[in-house]
This record gives C-alpha cells, sequence and structure tokens, in this order.
C-alpha cells in the first residue's frame, strides 16, 4: 500500500477533499498517463484553463524587490492558478513552509490539483527581479557563464545536483533555466546567464547541467528544465535586450540562425522537460516576423515538427499584458510584432503557435474567452493540460508536494554544498595576463577590508602598499527606468577618466585587477599595465585574493573572446560566434587554441 501522506497540519493527505477516498489520478500506483487522462476527464474547462496560467510569486515582503506586490496566493483559491514562479526569498525555512501553506491551499480545491513553484536561477551573485535571485541562503556558484569558464562537464552536473537538491528541498521543482543562449552580441545584458560564445562548449555545459538537475528520467527528486530562449536569444540587435522595445528584434546578418539551435539541440537529446521561446522577432530568419511566444513557425514548425518536443511550452512572462502593481507601477507588454492586436487576439495566436502556458498571466479568463469565441478548440486546450498534468504527475507533486521545513534549513547552505559551490568558484577564475602579485601591505578596492585582513595588512593608499587587488565591475551605461536599471547594457568600454585612474594606480604599486566579466569587457587600456589581469563570474572575495596572491591555481577558460575595442563590438554581425576584428583574448584563453568556428573578422 503506498505511505499515508498528510498535510502541513498533520491531517491526512487530501481528506480535506474527499474523505479519505482516493480516485484514479490520486493512485501512485497507476502509470502516469492513466491518471492524467483520469484527471482531465474530470476538469472543467476553467480549471484546465488556470492549468495554463503560471503566475508569480512572494513569500511575503521582502526588502530586496523593487517594488511591492501581493504574494499570488490568493489565486490559489480565487482562481485555481497553481503554477508559480518565486521572485525573492528569505530563507530556506520561510520557503519550505510557504511551500506547504500553498499547498494546503491547493489541496482544499475541488480536484486538489497540487502547485508547482517554480524559478529563475538564484545560485549566483546576479540580482535582477526580471532574470535572477541572490540571497535565501543557497550555496552560491558563479554565474552560468562562469560554469562554462570551467569546461568541465562533470563538474557542472555536480553542482546542478547540488542546486537540485536544495530547490527540492523548500519545494521548488521547475527551474527557469538554463539559458541555451549564445553570447555572440557581446554587449547584450543577459550574457552572464549564457553557457558562453562557443556552440559546441554551451551544449555540453548545458547537457551536464539539464542531467544534474533533471536526473536521467523526471521522478520525484528532480527539478524540471525550462531550457530558455528558443530558438536563441543571444543575436540581440545592437545588444539591446528584449525586455524593452529597442530589443525586440533577433538579427542574422552573418546568417548563423542554426548556430543558435546547437545548444538546443543538446538540451533535447538530454530530455529537458520544458521550453521558453524568446520575446524577440527572429527577424530575417525566414521565419515569421513576430516574437517567439507567438510564433507558430517556431513553436509548432520548429520546437514540435522539426525537433518532435512534446513537453511543455511556457511563454516568456508578461508578453501579453504586461505587469501591473496596483497602486505602484505598470510594465508593458513585451508582444513584439504583433503590437497592433488586441490582448484577446494575441492569445489566440499564442495558443495557435503552439504554446501550453501563458508565462507571468493569472486570468484564466484569457483562455476561456479564446475557447468560447469559437477561435481555439477545447481539443486544443486538452493537448496543453495534458502536457501540464504529465509534468505534475512526473515530479511526484500528485503523491507528495510538501517538504520538511527543518530539513531545509539543513539542506540549503550546508557546508558541503558552500564548499562545493566555492571550488566551483575557484575553477571558474581564468588567468587572463601577467602573474600574481605579492606583498604584506595590501592596498583593496571592491573587497572587504575585514576579508583582506587576513592576508596582510591594509593600507589606505597605493603608496603605502605592497601589492594592490583592485575588484572591478565590466563596464556598463546606466540606464534609466525601475527594471531597465538592472540590465547592464551598452558600451564595453570603460570611461576615460576611469582608465586614467586605473593605470595610475597600476603604475604606482603592482596591481591585480580581477574584472567581473558579466559581459566581455574591453580590457585593453588595462592589459599593459596590470601586474595581473583575472577575469572572473561571481566569486567571493578571498577566492579572488587566493587566486591574486598566487595560493591557488587559476584554471578557468575564457567563455567567450575578450574584444578589443568597442569598434569591433559595433563592427561584427551579432548572430556569429567570434566575429569581433582581433580580439585581445580569445575564446578558450590561456589553455585553448583559436575557436573552431568564425574567424571571418580575425
Amino acid at each position: 500500500m503506498p505511505k499515508e501522506l498528510r498535510h502541513s497540519d498533520g491531517t491526512p493527505f487530501r481528506d480535506l477533499n474527499h474523505n479519505g477516498t482516493m480516485e484514479p489520478y490520486e493512485d501512485p500506483r497507476l502509470p502516469v498517463e492513466d491518471r492524467v487522462e483520469d484527471l482531465l476527464g474530470r476538469m472543467t474547462l476553467a480549471e484546465k484553463a488556470a492549468l495554463m496560467c503560471h503566475g508569480r510569486m512572494v513569500t511575503g515582503p521582502d526588502p530586496r524587490m523593487p517594488i511591492p506586490m501581493p504574494t499570488g496566493a490568493e489565486l490559489i483559491t480565487g482562481r485555481g492558478v497553481t503554477h508559480f514562479a518565486m521572485m525573492a526569498v528569505p530563507d530556506a525555512r520561510t520557503m519550505a513552509e510557504w511551500n506547504n501553506h500553498v499547498q494546503d491551499l491547493a489541496a482544499a480545491g475541488r480536484l486538489g490539483i497540487p502547485v508547482t513553484l517554480s524559478s529563475d536561477p538564484r545560485h549566483g551573485f546576479a540580482s535582477n527581479p526580471a532574470t535572477a535571485h541572490a540571497g535565501g541562503g543557497f550555496s552560491t556558484g558563479p554565474e552560468p557563464v562562469g560554469l562554462a569558464a570551467t569546461d568541465d562537464p562533470e563538474l557542472v552536473e555536480e553542482y546542478a545536483r547540488l542546486i537540485g537538491r536544495e530547490l527540492c528541498a523548500v519545494g521548488i521543482r521547475v527551474a527557469i533555466h538554463p539559458m541555451a543562449d549564445l553570447a555572440t552580441e557581446p554587449r547584450w545584458a543577459r550574457i552572464s546567464g549564457t553557457f558562453g560564445e562557443d556552440p559546441q562548449r554551451a551544449a555540453r555545459m548545458i547537457a551536464a547541467y539539464i542531467r544534474g538537475l533533471q536526473g536521467e528520467s523526471i521522478g520525484r527528486n528532480s527539478v524540471a528544465c525550462m531550457t530558455k530562449h528558443f530558438p536563441g536569444g543571444g543575436p540581440q540587435y545592437r545588444g539591446e535586450d528584449s525586455h524593452f522595445a529597442a530589443g525586440r528584434r533577433l538579427v542574422y546578418p552573418g546568417g548563423a540562425f542554426e548556430q543558435h539551435l546547437i545548444p538546443f539541440e543538446a538540451a533535447f537529446a538530454t530530455g529537458t522537460a520544458q521550453i521558453m521561446p524568446a520575446y524577440a522577432i527572429p527577424s530575417g530568419s525566414g521565419l515569421t516576423e513576430v516574437g517567439a511566444n507567438f510564433n507558430r513557425d517556431v513553436i509548432t514548425g520548429l520546437l514540435r515538427e522539426r525537433y518532435g518536443f512534446d513537453g511543455v511550452i511556457c511563454t516568456d512572462f508578461n508578453a501579453i499584458t504586461g505587469t501591473e502593481i496596483p497602486g505602484v507601477t505598470t510594465f508593458p507588454p513585451r508582444h513584439w510584432g504583433v503590437e497592433e492586436l488586441s490582448v484577446a487576439e494575441q492569445v489566440v495566436l499564442t495558443l495557435d503557435a503552439g504554446a501550453d502556458q501563458l508565462g507571468g498571466e493569472t486570468d484564466p479568463g484569457l483562455i476561456l474567452t479564446a475557447v468560447r469565441s469559437g477561435a481555439v478548440t477545447e481539443e486544443r486546450i486538452d493537448a496543453s493540460a495534458r502536457r501540464i498534468l504529465r509534468d505534475k504527475f512526473r515530479l511526484g507533486l500528485f503523491d507528495d508536494p510538501y517538504v520538511d521545513p527543518d530539513e531545509a534549513a539543513g539542506v540549503v547552505g550546508a557546508p558541503a554544498g558552500r564548499e562545493l559551490g566555492r571550488a566551483v568558484q575557484r575553477r571558474s577564475l581564468v588567468h587572463v595576463a601577467g602573474r600574481p602579485v605579492a606583498g604584506r601591505r595590501l592596498y583593496v578596492e571592491g573587497i572587504d577590508p575585514a576579508v583582506a585582513a587576513r592576508y596582510g595588512t591594509v593600507v589606505e593608499s597605493p603608496e603605502e602598499a605592497d601589492a594592490a587587488v583592485v575588484r572591478l565591475q565590466a563596464p556598463y551605461e546606466q540606464r534609466e527606468g525601475l527594471l531597465e536599471r538592472h540590465f547592464h547594457s551598452g558600451s564595453l568600454e570603460f570611461p576615460e577618466e576611469e582608465v586614467r585612474r586605473l593605470r595610475a594606480l597600476a603604475a604606482t604599486v603592482p596591481t591585480a585587477f580581477a574584472v567581473y566579466l558579466d559581459r566581455p569587457a574591453v580590457l585593453t587600456p588595462l592589459a599593459d599595465r596590470a601586474a595581473l589581469l583575472i577575469g572572473e563570474f561571481g566569486a567571493r572575495d578571498d577566492v579572488v585574493l587566493d587566486a591574486a596572491l598566487g595560493r591557488t591555481a587559476m584554471e578557468g577558460v575564457l567563455p567567450f573572446d575578450l574584444p578589443s575595442s568597442m569598434a569591433a563590438v559595433e563592427d561584427a554581425r551579432e548572430d556569429v560566434p567570434f566575429d569581433t576584428a582581433a580580439p585581445l583574448f580569445r575564446c578558450g584563453h590561456p589553455r585553448a587554441p583559436r575557436p573552431r568556428t568564425g574567424e571571418a573578422r580575425a
């Protein structure tokens, strides 16, 4: 007999609904397909429509959120929505308790359909309310592009298993990652979330990452991957991000569309559970000139037919209605290429394209209206509901959606996990040029003086120092706007005044510059003055200091070319790997030979 499952308050699981009886869809002994069909036959059209909404959720007020927002729990009882992307998470215990709370709310519903919680990446250093979250006590490693810098698929798979264990412990069962986009446009703000510029290396790393999170097959210990942004979000026009109108187009001046499919092909081969299309229009690709979320050529033609993908396809968030925080602000929709259509027409177009879930949308009425108008059949809705339910069953959520808060507090950020994260940070560091610095009197910038004091005497000025260690952020242009200010876009060159200051510093004392390469910075002005140049992708201060002072080796390799100038970046084609003229350092440096593809502008 199956074990007796219980709610967070100790009452038997589903007793609130069924007085202890078990319907076929609730029976874990039956095949998933049979359980799906049994439940689907019991659902109303409104309940199916609610399955196709994937909203956002918070556990309560959090100072890390730029704006206040409702928790989202009211949507479970009020509208029957059962998919939510978690935003800021305060700590593991609170998150686990919140999972159990929302599962109780869902279990009290007519059919007791459990909640599926999802999340953007939250194991790195980047924090952007639209793309990634830091904090919450998770074991921190480098950003995904730093995983690519390790060039070690086995290590990446091991680290992804850790990510999966920690997410499962708190109830998060769908990862809205990895990003299978290629970093072919150096100005793009999302490069830190990619696995670099080389299609083949990105493919290897993404396969390892998905295996680590999902396992060999989707099961009760899996975190299902929603790989994004199909058909590849890297070739953004002039590097502008598709969250904003300036980035509404993907462009292919070099005819390299197929290159951007290679990492996704690795994801399909590894069994990624879900896919998220891109906001942007695949302009000049030969596909319909509308955003990928609305694009039948992309979703049905490529995903369903060419690749035979039958998993859940969830649109990128709020492509149709935007985001409104009542009384605070409104973010416009990212409905690129279909702006002239009504919301109802956009919903029909999205469903006709083949999408299963509307990311960010929480009103099932959008889907109900499409069916009642006659534009979409209930059979079409059934096809999506079937895929969505299948993942809930495969993940074991119908059998036991609860987690143990005590266990979560012990698993998340445990010493072994933190040490693995630090080990991956160390492995991702790239020895770009020069030699480690030495000395007992240290001048530091961008480093906690208390940490630096463990390595020597921290002094106030370069003139007093034997050596300097300076952490730098890759340059970017500060943008206006509540959301856009979180996206690092524009020029990759340091301002002239900053270049003069840094060169003067390096002339005063041997200086190690550690540059956070969330984008491929132009380091030409520093290369001939730095005693040591380190590329990093998210690392603790002591990890950087160990490398800068020669206590640990740096084994990472560049995951992209470092351009020699902004002129080279501006002349390059957005879609072609390795297309900047005469790069200062090449992808794979310092270990690998010249890249296998590209070279058109060498």
